[in-house]
């Protein structure tokens, strides 16, 4: 059976289940775990305050990873958080390669890892400029040319556990707000080896 995509930044986070939500998303959460406890994890977030959130039942984990440019190639299914530049182009800010048969989400829309930031998610049409590094972006009804400069983060993902998120680990999470507004999520991105994931 066929995997998609479920795209916070999905990587945003992104699973390796789930569908794909090619629309705006609420604001992540960022950060690093401080605590685990149960069901629950301590989550200090890049500004410096802490949040309790509390993992469902049902939570996917993904395990984000170092990957590279050489690992993109024509027809190959990306995600890239990207930032406007002034003559109109865009210019990456991270970028997730997806691994072979996921799909889904396909699209351009707005994201919150800076403000006035997208997510384009698509297959890459072709790779030019210097060392290959402009990327055309395809997806239903449209195409984006995204520069990916050389020290932009270029990562992909696998399937993970709650194991993996310990004290330490770097974390991006969908938060949700619960009736009585505690915070709740169902999907973790965690960095291994030390990353910070960074969609």
């Amino acid at each position: 059976m066929q995997k998609c995509v479920s795209a916070i930044f999905a990587l945003g986070l992104i699973t390796l289940s789930g569908h794909a939500m090619a629309q705006a998303p609420a604001p992540h959460l960022r950060g690093t775990i401080t605590k685990v406890s149960g069901d629950t994890i301590d989550v200090q977030s890049r500004g410096g305050a802490t949040t309790t959130v509390t993992l469902d039942s049902n939570v996917t984990v993904s395990g984000v990873f170092k990957s590279s440019m050489a690992e993109i190639k024509p027809g190959s299914f990306i995600g890239t958080a990207s930032a406007p530049q002034p003559d109109g182009s865009l210019k990456a800010l991270e970028v997730t390669v997806f691994p072979s048969g996921v799909t889904g989400g396909d699209g351009h829309y707005a994201w919150d890892l800076e403000p006035n930031s997208t997510m384009t998610n698509g297959r890459v049409g072709d790779l030019v400029g210097t060392s290959g590094r402009t990327m055309t972006v395809k997806y239903p009804n449209g195409e984006k040319q995204i520069m990916v400069p050389a020290d932009v983060p270029v990562v992909s993902f696998h399937g993970s556990s709650r194991a993996a998120l310990v004290v330490g680990a770097h974390v991006t999470v969908n938060p949700t707000k619960a009736a009585d507004q505690s915070t709740h999520t169902s999907r973790v991105s965690v960095g291994e080896n030390g990353m910070i994931p960074p969609a």
